[in-house]
């Protein structure tokens, strides 16, 4: 099932302005799977929003993405103090090194040691935040975003309750047209089997056992009440489903593999124009039914 969230949120927090926005989203799947884009030195946060996201959804590719920073205006660029002391003692080295080779080396100027990478660290400090503080800030508000989520799935949940049922009900009315074409069917393929066995008549002896055997065979062959029995026991099942207050996705794509099964059993056993043509109905509503079932969760 679908769904989106997000949000942007600004708060003081030690002397600094903290922003941050959060990117909430998910797509159909078969499973559940989880995809987290966190800011760096915030992968602490992982396994509690992990916990949050399991505890109330069940199915999907779902992808959860933070943006953090410090306002331009309490911190822009910065100095990152450890990056640079360790390179200007490597730079000291380098100049030593140099010197008791008889080579003369240009001192570096400020520009070129804030052009090494790391010296001049962008974005937020993380570091100098008070970090359960932050962490309480950010999961709070994550649980406004995730309500947000679920009730965009809840809303998209309730129109595709209303698509399956309309489905389930195109499959009903078609068995029921199949169950009360049942009489017709038996007494054309009746009189087709006549036609057929007045040929085979005229032309041999005909053995009554063999007769007899092909009759029975005939029946088995042609008897569709089975079927057709399930395919209104599977409609009640997927009524039901639909209602239930619970994740049902699964259990649905189940169902309607069931659906299918018995409409290919119906269309493999027609033996009529008329239900074969009630069989690939079923079978086209069966299907759409099942791409409407890998949105639901």
């Amino acid at each position: 099932m679908t769904g989106y969230a997000g949000g942007a949120v600004s708060k003081a927090l030690n002397s600094e302005i903290v922003e941050w926005e959060w990117d909430l989203r998910a797509v159909n799947g078969r499973g559940l799977d989880f995809r987290l884009r966190l800011p760096e030195g915030l992968g602490r946060l992982e396994k509690p929003l992990r916990d949050k996201l399991s505890a109330r959804v069940a199915r999907g590719n779902v992808t959860l993405g933070l943006r953090l920073r410090v306002s331009q205006g309490q911190a822009g660029a910065r100095i990152d103090s450890a990056i640079l002391a360790d390179l200007l003692a490597a730079l000291d080295q380098v100049q030593v090194s140099a010197q008791e080779k008889g080579l003369s080396l240009q001192a570096p100027t400020a520009l070129d040691l804030l052009g090494w990478r790391g010296v001049l660290a962008q974005g937020p400090d993380l570091a100098a935040l008070a970090s359960d503080r932050l962490d309480t800030l950010l999961l709070e508000d994550f649980d406004t975003v995730l309500d947000a989520f679920m009730t965009m799935r809840q809303r998209e949940g309730q129109a595709l309750a209303q698509v399956l049922s309309a489905q389930l009900d195109e499959i009903a009315r078609l068995t029921q047209a199949a169950r009360a074409l049942l009489d017709q069917r038996a007494a054309d393929m009746a009189a087709h089997f006549r036609k057929a066995l007045a040929q085979v008549q005229d032309q041999s002896r005909s053995d009554p056992a063999r007769i007899e055997q092909e009759l029975a065979l005939l029946a088995v062959k042609a008897d569709l009440a089975e079927e057709l029995d399930r395919l209104d026991a599977h409609c009640a099942a997927g009524h039901a489903l639909v209602l239930a207050d619970e994740p049902v996705g699964r259990k649905l794509d189940f169902l309607t593999q069931e659906f299918n099964r018995e409409a290919n059993t119906l269309c493999s056993k027609a033996q009529h124009l008329e239900m074969t043509r009630i069989g690939l109905d079923l079978k086209a509503v069966i299907d759409q039914m099942r791409e409407q079932v890998q949105n639901v969760e």
